[in-house]
């Protein structure tokens, strides 16, 4: 997904020449976390707002403040999954973008990714999600993949959403006119179904049987 439309330059960085007073001021006028500093379109950092409400001499230059600087950008070939990730890393809403030879270009709203992502196929498109378990020494993206393929249906996205100890859970999106049957093919792969779906016949059968069985220990 091209992302680098998303490229912004309403708010102007801050520079060596600006004043303490002059952050907070910038601060005070942006809902963001930080506050790019460029000089001569090479990128020096960023300051982050609860850094700079901390500081009390607001006439001295914002320079005498570098070593609270946080280096944390991206560039412009950064795909939207390795941006978000930055965005999460660093707890911030504005992230700067950087060409190939480190220059300032500008920065990503944070709101305007998410955005272009929520559009995208994996999340917009009309789609059944499957969580499933599996340990991690047996599970296979290419066998994941065969399972939703061999039922007739399409992949969206498979990514591995959570690890514990020594099992993982795969998240899947697919596109898919009987979800049962990619579920009971899971199933005889030995993989766990996490999540829950509509007129699951075997948790159905296995819900009666305990019943059964409950009605039974307490005759």
């Amino acid at each position: 997904m091209e992302i680098t439309a998303q490229i912004l330059n309403e708010i102007k960085p801050l520079k060596q020449s600006n004043s303490l007073e002059d952050a907070k001021e910038l601060f005070a006028n942006y809902p963001i976390t930080h506050f790019p500093m460029v000089e001569n379109h090479r990128f020096l950092g960023c300051f982050a707002e609860q850094d700079i409400q901390t500081l009390e001499e607001s006439n001295s230059l914002i320079t005498n403040y570098n070593h609270l600087l946080n280096v944390f950008f991206t560039d412009e070939k950064a795909s939207i999954l390795e941006v978000l990730k930055i965005f999460a890393d660093n707890d911030t809403n504005i992230l700067p973008v950087l060409d190939a030879t480190k220059n300032y270009k500008g920065y990503y709203d944070l709101n305007d990714i998410l955005d272009l992502f929520a559009t995208s196929p994996f999340l917009a498109e009309n789609s059944e999600t499957i969580l499933v378990e599996k340990l991690e020494t047996d599970f296979s993206m290419s066998e994941i993949a065969q399972i939703i393929e061999s039922n007739n249906s399409k992949v969206l996205g498979i990514y591995v959403s959570e690890k514990k100890e020594n099992t993982v859970q795969i998240t899947i999106k697919t596109i898919t006119k009987d979800v049962q049957e990619i579920v009971h093919s899971f199933r005889r792969y030995d993989y766990k179904i996490i999540s829950s779906h509509e007129d699951d016949v075997y948790l159905e059968d296995l819900k009666n049987r305990s019943q059964y069985l409950q009605k039974y220990l307490e005759m």
